[in-house]
């Protein structure tokens, strides 16, 4: 059973989190996880201004997403941060070359899961994950987020990422709040509680 990470990280906080879903995903018996970025749109130049360069050093291991793999994976777990309440222009670009896909129907019936980061606390990640859903519900995917079985997305303790729709959190306005503990585990949650039911309908399908 495989799991696919397709994310976009900018400054790092979206791979931090990507990196705990893998871990939660990685615990599912079976599950072979992988991690994948979407191409950079950015110029050099301004990513080296903004110190995103020096920050995508992180991962720039991480191999490069391609539209074609998509079809050998059971699940697919998409990661983006929000841009004004919807998903930033790389994920935007990388999906929709997914056209081809969408007409062989090569994603139909596989899982389907987004996690998300923002700025502040009101900064969109509802909406970043419920307008992400909508691309993956055209490619007739099976959605899955993050139950209140995770109660820890109930606290009141602090300020938090999360809600029943996906993992997310909260980069600050200057990027410097990197996930919490809290979110951190949210993350492997919602990792592992997309491997169990990926791998329950692959079991289902092979019965």
């Amino acid at each position: 059973m495989k799991v696919q990470i397709i994310f976009y990280s900018m400054y790092g906080h979206i791979f931090r989190m990507a990196e705990a879903v893998a871990e939660g995903a990685r615990s599912v018996a079976g599950a072979e996880v992988g991690l994948f970025r979407v191409p950079e749109l950015v110029p050099d130049e301004v990513l080296e201004k903004s110190g995103a360069k020096a920050a995508q050093q992180a991962f720039a291991h991480v191999p490069v997403a391609k539209t074609e793999q998509l079809p050998e994976a059971d699940a697919i777990i998409f990661s983006t941060p929000t841009r004004f309440g919807n998903m930033c222009a790389q994920m935007r670009n990388f999906l929709d070359q997914t056209g081809g896909l969408w007409m062989k129907g090569s994603l139909i019936g596989k899982v389907g899961s987004v996690f998300t980061s923002s700025a502040t606390q009101h900064g969109g990640q509802e909406s970043t994950i419920l307008s992400t859903h909508i691309t993956l519900l055209h490619q007739g995917m099976v959605l899955v987020g993050l139950p209140y079985s995770e109660k820890r997305q109930m606290g009141m303790d602090e300020i938090l990422g999360g809600s029943p729709y996906g993992a997310a959190t909260i980069a600050g306005g200057d990027g410097s709040r990197m996930p919490s503990p809290v979110e951190i585990e949210m993350a492997k949650f919602q990792g592992r509680h997309v491997a169990e039911i990926a791998s329950a309908l692959a079991r289902g399908r092979a019965a």
